[in-house]
């Protein structure tokens, strides 16, 4: 009786999530570009990045419209791309926002797919160190659209001047001890606060 009422909320929880993000791709209507962020479930990794850069919102992609289909081009294990409604359902609580660019992309412009396709299937960077070998999600962002169209969305800044010092014991053990904290970093929050971007889902 307990594992059949456990069995139940789990459905119910899958049938809210899936409802809440088909609701919600009602009302965002997907724009080729599109920068989405979203929470990732809770992990060592996921909460250093949300508490270093104060912000919930600590992964990011680029929204792609391919086969007649939204996918969302991201870096988490690797480089690939996500299903959108998947990509939604995937973050926590569902939540997600939506930044757009406030120049306008040329259009059917393929040079953004092209820079993003350059990527596919490198593995994550846990080190999150400048250079194309690993990527993680914000530098894949970030270098996609200065490839495609010269647009600097961001500025990088060092990790020494992030909220660090609760996460030092992770670093270390990710950096084989050491402590980078001049290592320069494109963070998901210097994303949001782009003055390049601005917010359309959801609205103001």
């Amino acid at each position: 009786m307990r594992c059949g009422m456990i069995g139940m909320i789990l459905i119910a929880v899958c049938v809210y999530r899936n409802v809440f993000s088909l609701w919600q791709l009602g009302v965002y209507h997907p724009a080729d570009g599109d920068i989405v962020f979203q929470s990732l479930p809770h992990c060592e990794v996921e909460d250093a990045i949300e508490g270093a850069t104060g912000s919930p919102l600590a992964h990011c992609g680029v929204v792609v419209y391919e086969h007649h289909c939204w996918f969302v081009a991201e870096a988490i294990d690797h480089v690939r791309k996500t299903f959108l409604p998947l990509w939604i359902m995937r973050g926590r609580k569902g939540y997600f926002e939506v930044y757009r660019p406030k120049i306008s992309l040329p259009a059917g412009d393929e040079s953004l797919h092209a820079a993003l396709d350059h990527y596919l299937g490198r593995p994550y960077d846990f080190h999150f160190e400048p250079g194309d070998n690993r990527i993680y999600c914000s530098e894949l962002v970030f270098d996609a659209y200065r490839k495609a169209f010269g647009v600097e969305l961001a500025r990088s800044q060092p990790l020494g001047h992030l909220n660090w010092k609760p996460y030092e014991k992770l670093i270390r053990r990710l950096e084989g001890g050491n402590l980078p904290l001049e290592r320069p970093m494109i963070t998901p929050a210097q994303l949001i606060r782009s003055s390049v971007l601005t917010r359309v889902y959801p609205k103001n």
